[in-house]
């Protein structure tokens, strides 16, 4: 049975990580993720992902320990290009992706977390690094993408956990809910972007990624770019004039 699995539904693709008991993450679970966030970059029927994990134990718990202590044949030299893979997949899939955390992510489950474009948890859900309690030494650049720098430093040192309430506090999480409602509400954020021009979020997507590691004047200017190659797309066209007539677009995808 695949660890990653897969399902398109009105333009929305959900990503499930399914590893029982609570979706550790080892090499082969690393691996299917980057081949499936890869082949997003070739799908043309989803316009969002939903990246989520099964059961209600937990998002994902981290690296497989077990595998560490069986003495995993892949570790260290392989393992950590293949976190970074697939880590890397979900920040650069040219689709938002939006994390529906449904429990605990700690360790490796936050950085795949983290590489998300936003979150929405469920009221159990907690996030942290607990490497230091094992001897490993955990994703704080990934955890710093959610905090700030002091936060990130106190979890890091003290493997302590924060709740998806304190997580909302921070910014970290847009929504927190209850657990059976948070697919319903993933589902329905998913909605709102996936109704959007489908190539102005590809575009959007990629604006974001590129200047989040840009100055002010380099970063505005390369979304300048942007804007005058797709401001002479048809669906540009076709949603001004939606604007106008007061009418919902009828987008093409060209």
């Amino acid at each position: 049975m695949p660890i990653v699995k897969l399902e398109i539904q009105e333009g929305i693709a959900i990503v499930t990580l399914d590893n029982p008991p609570v979706n550790a993450l080892g090499a082969e679970g690393q691996v299917q993720i980057y081949e499936t966030f890869d082949s997003s970059h070739e799908q043309s029927e989803a316009r969002v992902v939903i990246f989520t994990g099964a059961g209600e134990r937990a998002f994902c718990a981290g690296a497989d320990i077990r595998a560490r202590v069986d003495g995993d044949p892949g570790f260290p030299e392989d393992h950590g290009r293949r976190a970074r893979e697939a880590f890397n997949s979900i920040y650069e899939c040219p689709l938002p992706v939006i994390g529906a955390i449904n429990g605990p992510a700690l360790g490796a489950g936050l950085a795949l977390a983290a590489s998300c474009d936003y979150l929405l948890a469920s009221d159990n859900a907690n996030f942290g690094l607990p490497e230091i309690d094992v001897g490993l030494m955990g994703g704080a650049r990934h955890l710093g993408r959610l905090f700030p720098q002091q936060v990130t430093r106190r979890l890091h040192y003290t493997a302590d956990r924060l709740t998806a309430t304190e997580a909302y506090r921070l910014g970290a999480v847009h929504k927190v809910v209850p657990s059976d409602q948070l697919m319903d509400a993933a589902i329905q954020e998913a909605h709102i972007i996936a109704a959007k021009m489908p190539m102005g979020i590809r575009f959007a997507k990629e604006g974001l990624n590129m200047i989040e590691w840009m100055d002010l004047k380099n970063g505005y200017r390369f979304e300048q770019t942007r804007t005058g190659i797709l401001r002479k797309t048809e669906d540009a066209v076709e949603a001004k004039k939606a604007f106008l007539e007061k009418r919902p677009p009828l987008f093409k995808g060209r």
